[in-house]
């Protein structure tokens, strides 16, 4: 579908002049707000027991209910996947019989890959289904969710048009406002692109940003 802008923001700042050289600095900045078309999202749960293979039984009966679960809110089983399950061994590690009631603890994730964003943020809202059906996913900072923008080439043309022509108009303004008149470009550079969350709150929603660089020579 089609990229969906949430919004644009445009400044700019005059950098320098040099009367020397009779030249202007000048900087334009564009910005959008745009949706993330990407998303990572792992689901993680641990599973005790003193039953090794009971407790493979288990996390693998509570992975296939959390694919159903993403399967019915519009997930390909071809973006889902599913780790090899980590096992916690308490006697092997030596920990003492009143730390950890169970010998084994077996941790599982499920992750989606997808580009289905909307999906996957309706899901997130409906996680305490899976509590319903006994499953209780566990924060892991080393499975975190992820939202990316990947459309970055579509949108970079418009964005450096826009830029250049803010640039080009506070040159304008400054040669009024000294009594000159704008020449030809003698220097131009693009910085580089930068996506970024809009704020802490909304991972999901990325700000573009790119500033160019413009140095216009000055005319009596």
């Amino acid at each position: 579908g089609g990229l969906a802008v949430l919004g644009t923001q445009i400044d700019s700042a005059v950098g320098r002049f040099v009367d020397r050289d009779r030249v202007v600095t000048v900087k334009g900045l564009a910005e959008k707000q745009v949706p993330a078309d990407r998303v990572i999202w792992p689901l993680t749960f641990r599973e005790l027991g003193n039953d090794l293979q009971q407790v493979y039984g288990q996390v693998n009966s509570k992975a296939d209910m959390i694919i159903a679960f993403l399967q019915a809110g519009g997930i390909d089983v071809r973006e889902i996947s599913r780790s090899v399950p980590t096992v916690d061994d308490a006697q092997a590690l030596n920990y003492g019989g009143n730390q950890r009631a169970m010998r084994y603890a077996l941790t599982q994730t499920v992750t989606v890959s997808t580009n289905k964003v909307n999906e996957v943020l309706k899901l997130m809202q409906k996680q305490s289904e899976l509590i319903g059906q006994g499953i209780t996913l566990t924060n892991d900072y080393n499975h975190r969710t992820r939202f990316d923008f990947t459309g970055l080439n579509q949108i970079k043309p418009g964005m450096i048009e826009t830029a250049t022509v803010n640039a080009r108009e506070a040159a304008q303004k400054f040669a009024q406002d000294s009594g000159s008149t704008l020449g030809k470009i003698r220097r131009a550079s693009q910085g580089q692109f930068s996506i970024s969350n809009r704020d802490e709150n909304t991972p999901y929603v990325k700000n573009v940003r790119v500033v160019t660089t413009v140095e216009y020579f000055l005319k009596d």
